[in-house]
């Protein structure tokens, strides 16, 4: 299994490109017992939007058959032989290593761009929006209903201009059940992002990491192996 290229590390791909970001630095609102403003003009002019420089990887017929065959062929097979969902997904260009568990409600928007690597377990439930390229390691479980999300939007534009940023999540991460993973974030080797976390920037090796926003917590403990 490849290790994401220098283009996946890169600071452009952290979560500047990620619209949170930006939440994150605005100033704090004002007192909730004031009343909220409901019918300002709008900021953005939704008429406008576009997606100019952003690719799929793949005709648009093919994209269409590969939802098809999501929508029918997953659901059909049986939940504990996954030998089939590996090879519908490797039929349409995703990298999937061995042995790899993917239950049948798991979700991929564009295969092509998903790499996954020995041994890992994909729960159900989890979606790969995959607008750009999501790459996981060997020996990683993706618990159920976490969302792996490789598209955002510029606030600042009045086009409301899409963005996209790759995720790579290293060698035997835990993400546990009902995370959010936002555009361009890594998550280092070995480290657990605990239950229901959402996850705006890159995380450490070893570590364990919860909240929203997600921050590590302490260093991952590991026990000795027996003799």
């Amino acid at each position: 299994m490849t290790v994401p290229d220098a283009d996946v590390a890169r600071d452009d791909l952290t979560p500047e490109l990620c619209s949170w970001a930006d939440v994150e630095s605005e100033p704090e609102p004002k007192s909730a017992s004031s009343q909220p403003s409901l019918d300002l003009p709008p900021w953005v002019d939704l008429r406008r939007y576009h997606q100019s420089g952003f690719s799929r990887g793949r005709p648009g017929w093919i994209v269409l058959l590969w939802w098809l065959v999501q929508a029918i062929a997953f659901p059909l097979t049986l939940h504990a032989h996954h030998a089939p969902r590996r090879a519908l997904l490797r039929l349409f260009g995703a990298k999937i290593g061995r042995d790899v568990v993917i239950r049948p409600t798991a979700r991929f928007t564009y295969p092509w761009n998903v790499e996954i690597g020995d041994y890992s377990w994909i729960g159900d439930d989890v979606v790969f929006y995959s607008l750009d390229r999501i790459w996981v390691g060997a020996h990683c479980v993706i618990s159920q209903n976490t969302y792996l999300c490789t598209g955002s939007h510029d606030i600042k534009d009045p086009t409301f201009r899409l963005k996209t940023g790759a995720i790579a999540i290293g060698n035997g991460v835990w993400v546990a059940t009902g995370c959010f993973i936002a555009p361009g974030v890594q998550i280092g080797a070995n480290s657990v992002i605990g239950v229901r976390s959402t996850v705006l920037h890159p995380m450490p090796a070893t570590y364990v990491c919860w909240g929203a926003p997600c921050r590590p917590q302490h260093p991952r403990e590991r026990l000795q192996p027996h003799a």
